[in-house]
């Protein structure tokens, strides 16, 4: 079987996609991806929204430009717009009703994930009433994006709990309620009415996220066993739940760049190559797309663009092994190496001979 073209094409000429998805272990360079991803999408699309769901928030680094809760037009650009969402509840939102605390902290104790879920809706609700043309999610690290994908059943089991909280709480709520007159909007029946509203959200993005049409989810990763193994927990995880994913990122990759040889860089190759094959054998139905590791960070909106023709063309090394060229380029460092190593050891004899005056 030919292996597919290693690129994000196929993503960017998909035009019913409406979710998109960028997530893998921490620290292989998601928001980069995601970022990328957004400016790519921002010259085929009419407009773009890409949102940060990672308590780390470094969306704003990667553009450097501050972003908030309200989406905010990217410095440079016409239709891409970019949030940074936190995932927990804001209990600053909250009337600080006595019993309130209690309350809240009833149901997130009984349901790990709650908090998230009632927040990744009240997001989801926003976002639906907004007309993006497609919306790509920088999420946070594995652990918190199989989370988020839950949050359907999460609902779900916040709504049976509250009706058993219903009753304990109900009356001190209720008293709450009149007592500061805050119009019932903070009563059993409200919260319950707002679980409710949230759960025919989630239902309704759920299904467009089951939809391959409509979303996919792109898993980034570097070439070390750990983040092979992550990606693996991740494709399994998202079978599961029936999401779509057919490309993968392989980030920081060593290529045979450098003239001049190196053991430590060969060894880290060799390493990487070993972990890069396992890929290629255990996806081979995948987009794969490998990008390289950079002498330097890719932050703010030029650096960015000057690297994404790596994500729509495979990146090939600037020299051949093996060539006429490549050893006449090897020579002529090699002899500006001696030159600079002849320049140092004579102003080390200089400086010796110096110290033996005094």
């Amino acid at each position: 079987m030919e292996a597919l073209e290693g690129t994000v094409e196929n993503l960017l000429e998909q035009e019913s996609l409406k979710w998109v998805f960028v997530g893998g272990k921490g620290g292989v360079g998601k928001t980069t991806c995601s970022s990328i991803l957004s400016i790519l999408l921002s010259a085929v699309r009419s407009s773009v929204l890409i949102i940060s769901t990672d308590p780390a928030h470094n969306l704003s680094d990667a553009f450097q430009q501050k972003f908030t809760k309200n989406p905010t037009l990217v410095n440079g650009f016409t239709n891409l717009y970019a949030m940074e969402v936190d995932p927990s509840v804001e209990n600053d939102d909250l009337p600080n009703v006595e019993g309130m605390d209690g309350f809240i902290s009833e149901l997130t104790n009984a349901i790990p994930g709650i908090d998230e879920a009632m927040s990744f809706a009240e997001m989801l609700k926003l976002v639906q009433t907004m007309e993006y043309s497609v919306i790509v999610f920088d999420t946070a690290p594995t652990g918190h994006t199989l989370r988020l994908l839950q949050f359907p059943s999460t609902l779900e089991k916040g709504l049976a709990k509250m009706m058993t909280l219903k009753n304990r709480f109900g009356g001190l709520l209720s008293q709450a309620t009149r007592m500061f007159g805050l119009d019932d909007e903070f009563s059993e029946d409200a919260i319950l009415g707002k679980l409710e509203g949230m759960k025919g959200v989630i239902e309704q993005v759920n299904k467009q996220f089951k939809d391959p049409d409509l979303t996919t989810f792109v898993c980034v990763c570097i070439p070390e066993f750990l983040s092979l193994y992550e990606t693996e927990r991740l494709v399994q995880e998202l079978a599961k739940f029936e999401i779509d994913t057919h490309n993968i990122i392989i980030n920081q990759v060593l290529f045979d760049d450098e003239v001049v040889e190196s053991k430590l860089l060969k060894a880290r190759m060799r390493m990487q190559q070993k972990y890069i094959d396992q890929f290629y054998m255990l996806y081979d139905d995948f987009h794969i797309t490998k990008l390289p590791l950079l002498p330097q960070e890719v932050c703010g909106v030029e650096a960015l663009k000057e690297f994404s023709p790596n994500f729509i063309k495979p990146y090939k090394p600037a020299i051949t092994r093996g060539t006429i060229e490549e050893l006449e380029l090897r020579v002529s460092t090699l002899k500006f190496q001696l030159e600079e190593a002849n320049v140092e050891l004579d102003r080390l004899r200089k400086g010796k001979q110096q110290a033996r005056s005094f």
